[in-house]
């Protein structure tokens, strides 16, 4: 499969959230909505009870919380596309995966820098998606780990079909190795939500990362 650029939304303002979701639904029908309980996450941003999208819209909300099975009801409920739960959290988020996929919501597990997959064999074999996490909880921007790279291979032999996600320090200069590293999924922040023209940052990324190298 071609890689893809997936905006995503990390805010506390809901201003700036229709602001973002506005901008995005013109040229992207996939995008990631960030939560963070200023627990898991040092911060606190947009909560799930306020979370929306426009009709047709594709969405990944990413849970960067303690406790995600205090948010399942209205998750649920909810019925976005994807839900990521961070492996790193006080519980077990094995049956919370499973519940998603029974509910008709795909189930993404992200791992934080220090965290290996081969810990997490059980739940990355019945993800449909799992989240490489190279930045700050709950802020844009930062650099890429492309160290991090080496976990695409681990999570393949756990589970050859899932979809990667990298989230964390894209930019048009490191996308394409990212891209070529073995990642489906390109969540980008700031490279998006800080330009001028964001339709023609997001364009320009799409050609960068489905281009062909030569290797």
């Amino acid at each position: 499969m071609s890689s893809v650029i997936v905006p995503t939304i990390t805010t506390d303002n809901p201003e700036i959230y229709k602001s973002e979701m506005e901008k995005i639904r013109k040229f992207s029908l996939r995008v990631q909505v960030d939560v963070a309980d200023g627990v898991f996450a040092p911060v606190q941003l947009t909560p799930v009870e306020r979370i929306w999208w426009n009709a047709g819209m594709e969405v990944d909300v990413h849970m960067m919380v303690a406790r995600p099975s205090d948010y399942m009801d209205i998750l649920l409920k909810l019925k976005p596309s994807m839900v990521i739960l961070h492996a790193e959290v006080e519980e077990d988020i094995t049956p919370l995966l499973e519940l998603l996929k029974k509910s008709g919501i795909k189930s993404g597990i992200a791992l934080l820098r220090p965290t290996f997959p081969g810990h997490l064999a059980n739940a990355i074999h019945q993800a449909n998606h799992v989240m490489i996490f190279s930045g700050e909880l709950g802020k844009q921007g930062g650099k890429a780990s492309l160290m991090q790279l080496e976990k695409v291979r681990m999570i393949k032999a756990l589970n050859a079909d899932v979809e990667i996600g990298w989230d964390g320090g894209i930019g048009m200069d490191n996308a394409f190795t990212i891209a070529q590293g073995g990642v489906d999924v390109l969540n980008v922040g700031a490279a998006l939500s800080e330009a001028t023209e964001p339709a023609e940052v997001y364009k320009a990324m799409m050609e960068e990362i489905n281009k062909h190298g030569i290797f």
